[in-house]
């Protein structure tokens, strides 16, 4: 199999565009079910790593460990070092600037991971993205009012949408998934 590379990544992805995120041994083993050429490893620590990697490269996917999720691999560069002595991992995931950083100077690919929380993180994306170069970027959480949706089914408390309110748009589409309100700090849709 190829190097990883954004143009593999974007073509691996246009021709499936899911990729799965392998949780435990049992999805490990479920591999053959996904036709994605790319596999996200979350789950594992420090003594199954390199196994589990193995695994996904001999079901001839390429491997993308997220970082912040093995145990023991602690939030420093030595732990990029880690991954590309020990294992045969195609890139990381992180949430963690200086890990992008390392895995770009081993030449790990890189996706960076952002969480959307609030106004104040999605303001500051630009500046990490630029400062880090991943070579792709992700932003949680998809699907908001969709996810929305089925927790106001499942919980008796009102629900405030709030985080990353856009345009008028975003607050109807959290009024429709059952949100009571939407808090925001983007003044241009405080008039509703």
């Amino acid at each position: 199999m190829e190097l990883l590379t954004k143009d593999f990544f974007m073509e691996a992805t246009e021709n499936c565009p899911v990729i799965p995120e392998i949780i435990n041994d049992e999805w490990l083993e479920a591999l053959s079910e996904s036709d994605c050429d790319i596999v996200y490893i979350v789950y594992g620590d420090i003594c199954t790593i390199p196994e589990i990697v193995e695994k996904v490269k001999q079901a001839g996917k390429m491997a993308i460990v997220h970082m912040d999720l093995i145990v023991g691999l602690s939030s420093k560069e030595i732990s990029v070092d880690f991954l590309k002595k020990y294992t045969r991992a195609d890139g990381i995931i992180s949430m963690k600037p200086a890990m992008i950083k390392r895995a770009n100077d081993v030449g790990l690919f890189t996706i960076q991971r952002f969480y959307l929380m609030d106004r104040f993180t999605y303001v500051n994306i630009e500046k990490h993205i630029k400062n880090c170069n991943p070579d792709v970027v992700e932003f949680l959480p998809a699907g908001l009012s969709k996810v929305m949706s089925y927790l106001v089914e499942k919980i008796d408390r009102p629900v405030v949408a709030s985080g990353l309110t856009q345009d008028k748009a975003d607050v109807m589409g959290a009024l429709k998934a059952g949100a009571i309100a939407v808090a925001t700090s983007n003044r241009t849709v405080w008039n509703c």
